[in-house]
């Protein structure tokens, strides 16, 4: 049997992602696990790899608790937006308030997408790369870890400065507000 395209664009193109996780209300381990549970279940995500878990200081308010941070990456041809509505849906699914609170505040998930593959979108809804990504250790960090070194030193924020370059450029406060979380 063959299989006879018309279009190139009949066949989706999956596109590498990247996704911040964290949370700092309630059971904040068990959350991730289900955000990550719930992603890697969807049909339309393959390739899914978890970076290591970080805990580290609030950005904001500091009369809250430390936050739990990862990062994950996967394939998929979900459109950007449809892709931020997921998250969304995941994020309402864990008990997310969104309504009256502070912002920066103290969340059950959170969960923002950093990178869609090598696209830089600027809608009312969603910017991507994430423009905050260089001033924040608890994304620079599990960036890296799903990276690896080589790998952090190219892939560009803004085709400009590199995971690394961000990480070096980091002020010793913020690098020192985070360590690696061991669970059990």
């Amino acid at each position: 049997m063959t299989l006879d395209l018309k279009n190139k664009e009949d066949i989706a193109q999956n596109k590498r992602c990247y996704i911040a996780l964290g949370s700092n209300m309630g059971d904040s381990f068990s959350y991730l696990q289900k955000a990550i549970k719930d992603l890697k279940r969807h049909p339309q995500i393959d390739d899914f790899k978890v970076s290591k878990y970080y805990q580290s200081k609030p950005h904001g308010p500091q009369d809250q608790p430390d936050y739990l941070n990862a990062v994950v990456s996967f394939e998929t041809d979900l459109e950007a937006e449809a892709l931020l509505d997921l998250l969304q849906r995941i994020e309402n699914k864990n008990d997310r308030v969104r309504e009256g609170v502070v912002r920066w505040g103290a969340r059950t998930l959170d969960l923002d997408l950093l990178f869609y593959a090598d696209d830089i979108i600027a809608t009312e809804r969603l910017v991507v790369p994430h423009p905050r990504i260089c001033e924040r250790a608890f994304v620079l960090f599990p960036l890296r870890d799903l990276l690896g070194s080589e790998n952090a030193s190219h892939l560009k924020i803004n085709r400009t400065n590199s995971i690394l370059d961000c990480i070096k450029a980091l002020p010793e406060e913020e690098t020192n507000n985070i360590k690696e979380f061991q669970h059990g």
